[in-house]
């Protein structure tokens, strides 16, 4: 992703403001065609959707391409419509001349975002997130064994997960318990959280079931840097199946 920041900075080092570059694009399909509808009930085809539109710009076999290229998607469905609105991010400018003409219901809305984060800025956002913990691996386990992660379901577990990315000012990116902060601090009794159902792939990745939620709100930036790093990155796990995506205005 390509990203700068200014010169300016606080006494104790901190920039003080920070550049946000890259290309998002609106893609709204027909829910009712094959082409949409797959993407719809497999995870695994919604990613191979998303990853269609950056054809040649990594070799094949390269290590995390997603990455790479830093895309990120996210996706809403309008059942009454029958629209699927996708939004996806990347570093790159995408292609989506491999799409069917008659599953798009418009024409693919591509966007520049180019955008500087000072201290103190407020932002409305939207994300859907996979909240995940670890849970440590059961006593006696041979060494170097992981621990499995278990998905928060409530709404107030979710909120809890996403408050621990908050970043007061004056506090470091990095939480005492490891946990990468998002450069930014929010009202917390303003967040609001929304269960979303699982996305699953029943065919080529039966296993594949990832719990998500919708949180939005205000945030008011706190560390410009570490902030056009989480709208670059993402947060969370699951960020290859349009999870971690935080869209701001």
């Amino acid at each position: 992703m390509n990203t700068t920041t200014t010169a300016s900075n606080t006494s104790s080092g901190a920039a003080r403001a920070a550049r946000f570059v890259t290309a998002q694009t609106l893609l709204t399909l027909d829910a009712r065609h094959p082409f949409a509808g797959k993407s719809l009930i497999d995870a695994q085809d919604m990613h191979r959707t998303v990853m269609s539109g950056f054809p040649g710009w990594v070799e094949d076999g390269s290590p995390d391409p997603r990455a790479q290229m830093g895309i990120l998607s996210t996706w809403t469905v309008d059942l009454r419509q029958a629209r699927l609105n996708l939004v996806v991010q990347s570093s790159l400018p995408g292609d989506w001349s491999s799409i069917p003409r008659a599953a798009l219901a418009e024409r693919p809305e591509p966007l520049t975002v180019d955008r500087t984060f000072r201290f103190g800025d407020t932002v409305t956002f939207r994300t859907v997130v996979n909240p995940v913990r670890t849970v440590p691996p059961p006593p006696g386990s041979p060494p170097k064994t992981r621990g499995s992660r278990v998905p928060h379901t409530r709404p107030e577990h979710v909120k809890g997960w996403f408050v621990r990315r908050l970043q007061p000012p004056s506090e470091p990116a990095i939480a005492p318990d490891g946990v990468t902060r998002i450069g930014a601090d929010a009202d917390i009794d303003r967040i609001a959280v929304r269960m979303l159902p699982n996305a699953s792939s029943p065919a080529s990745h039966k296993g594949l079931r990832i719990a998500r939620a919708e949180i939005k709100g205000t945030l008011t930036v706190t560390d410009p840097k570490t902030f056009v790093a989480a709208l670059a990155q993402g947060i969370g796990h699951a960020r290859a199946y349009s999870c971690g995506l935080i869209l701001v205005r």
